[in-house]
């Protein structure tokens, strides 16, 4: 076989020499599960990608994919570009506005419609009229003709023309937290770079085991799971729902696991919750407890098996990194963008050092720009954004390098720490200028604080704003306010503690919502929109200051 130089090529290698071993796993509902071996995927995708080849398409016409992670989504991937066209994910979690954006930007012919919740009934009256769809098994009803129906009639797509590594694969739209979503456009080349890459440096074989749940629609799932799992023939599998999910991580007995630091704060909440955080601590210093202690706690999460476990998309506490450690789990954090196809920093295994996202990976050039700004080039970096000149001339440096819109600095061993975005500065009345992610990043290190916000543009003083993790809620219902809010206090004078006076929190806000990209309180990738949450609570922004209080409560 020809050298492999893109994904199909991987997957046609997989499909030959690991013909009957399984590769893809799916939850079909009520524990039933249904299974792909590699011959079976392949001749899925092969008769898929025989279909779209029949609908007379021009040459790389944009497909999209519209569903929650499952089999079929890597499938309708692989068919898209064996049929010689463009894919274009979009996120399963959007409002109509967004997905009608998106599916006109990208000049889609045609919409694969998956697992969906029923926000879908929102969603599609984004999808333009008239647009063609095809339906996954578990999508919601539409009349769309079904993949199944479609395989089970169509005749395998025999050989296909290789795809150049110059060629665009995929548009991939940023989350759109500060405005319209652009598509960056991927080549074929640059993906596979980064799964040669990120499979060595995970030493990624055919005998791990991943399962895929963080949105597909993004790069760090789409590079680390997907394109990890075709170069390397790792086993996937995927999650039902977040009901099921530790049932479902509890199945994939996964040797490679990635989260976000929201799941990571999750896990350790549900431990606290069996086993209080004191009692706890004392448990691990005794000797002869301590190791089992840790082996239940990992096997019960279903981390048992885990070599590698990665964090990344939003930064992660130092305490919640030290927590993992202890019970043996060494927590990577690592730093990325989707104009560059997640690759960029990863902390090393031995030299982490919490607060740091880590060096650059093996290709990547680092340096900052005027005001601290991180520049970065990638062996995946992205092409430009899909017919938007001025943007893509706006996002590089007249060397190459990627603008990230981040602060970052660099410590002596060249390890990168993020301290905050160039959009994301602040200004108070007095005139100086805050960074609000650092300060989010120490005030979430509190086990009773789930998700932050810093505010305070034109006030004297920045506050934030705190919705409380499930434990602290819990704990709220049976004692009430007293002793949660004198916890709460302490840390803010902990966190003001180590603040130069400017940036030193007037208050913590405590609100009863839940944030989600539901209400367009978080983005798709679980980042906070600053601009929806500032909004929301600017009417209350007023009393809370005249409270002045240290801990102030949304009534």
């Amino acid at each position: 076989m020809p050298e492999a130089r893109t994904l199909l090529d991987f997957a046609r290698r997989w499909e030959s020499a690991r013909a009957d071993r399984c590769w893809l796993t799916q939850p079909l509902g009520g524990g039933r599960v249904e299974t792909w071996t590699w011959k079976r995927a392949m001749e899925e995708t092969r008769r898929m990608a025989a279909h779209l080849a029949s609908l007379g398409l021009p040459a790389r016409s944009s497909i999209a994919l519209c569903s929650k992670n499952c089999a079929w989504w890597l499938m309708a991937d692989l068919a898209i570009w064996m049929a010689g066209h463009v894919s274009v994910p979009v996120y399963p979690i959007l409002p109509a506005e967004t997905v009608r954006q998106i599916l006109e930007q990208s000049q889609a012919r045609l919409l694969f419609v998956g697992k969906l919740d029923p926000v879908w009934e929102e969603m599609r009256g984004g999808v333009p009229a008239g647009l063609p769809q095809i339906a996954f098994p578990l999508s919601p009803a539409s009349g769309a003709p079904g993949w199944n129906d479609i395989v089970a009639r169509q005749a395998p797509l025999a050989g296909f023309a290789p795809r150049a590594p110059e060629e665009v694969a995929t548009l991939v739209y940023t989350s759109g937290s500060t405005g319209r979503p652009k598509g960056a456009m991927v080549s074929f080349g640059a993906i596979a770079a980064v799964a040669a890459e990120l499979s060595s440096f995970l030493r990624a074989a055919p005998s791990d085991r991943a399962i895929s749940y963080l949105p597909l629609a993004h790069v760090f799932e789409r590079a680390y799971v997907e394109a990890v799992a075709i170069h390397a023939g790792v086993e996937l599998f995927f999650a039902e729902s977040l009901d099921t999910f530790l049932e479902d991580l509890r199945r994939a007995r996964p040797t490679l696991f990635l989260s976000v630091p929201r799941l990571w704060l999750k896990f350790q909440a549900g431990v606290f919750q069996k086993v209080p955080p004191a009692k706890l601590e004392r448990l691990l210093k005794v000797p002869v407890l301590s190791a089992l202690v840790k082996r239940k706690i990992l096997r019960q999460l279903g981390l048992d098996r885990v070599r590698f476990a990665g964090s990344g998309a939003a930064p992660i506490p130092a305490d919640v990194i030290a927590w993992y450690r202890r019970l043996g789990l060494e927590l990577l954090e690592g730093y990325a963008m989707t104009e560059n196809f997640a690759y960029s920093h990863i902390s090393q295994p031995g030299h982490v050092r919490p607060g740091y996202v880590g060096a650059p990976m093996p290709g990547v050039e680092c340096r900052l720009g005027v005001g601290g700004e991180v520049l970065v080039k990638s062996p995946g970096m992205m092409l430009g954004y899909f017919r938007d000149p001025a943007a893509t001339a706006e996002a590089f440096t007249p060397e190459g390098f990627l603008r990230t819109g981040d602060l970052g600095s660099l410590d002596a061993e060249g390890r990168l720490a993020i301290t905050g975005r160039v959009k994301e500065l602040f200004k108070t009345s007095k005139g100086k200028y805050v960074a609000p992610a650092p300060i989010e990043n120490r005030i979430l290190s509190h086990r009773g604080v789930e998700q932050c916000c810093v505010c305070g543009s034109g006030y004297p003083q920045p506050h934030a704003v705190v919705v409380l993790s499930e434990d602290a809620r819990c704990r709220l219902a049976e004692a009430g306010k007293p002793a949660l809010e004198q916890e709460l206090r302490e840390h803010l004078e902990g966190v003001n503690r180590d603040l130069p006076r400017f940036e030193q929190l007037e208050f913590l806000a405590v609100v009863d919502d839940l944030w989600g990209p539901e209400n367009g309180f978080l983005t798709p990738t679980l980042k906070v929109r600053r601009a929806r949450i500032e909004s929301a609570y600017a009417p209350l922004a007023h009393r809370w200051y005249d409270e002045k209080k240290p801990v102030v409560w949304k009534s």
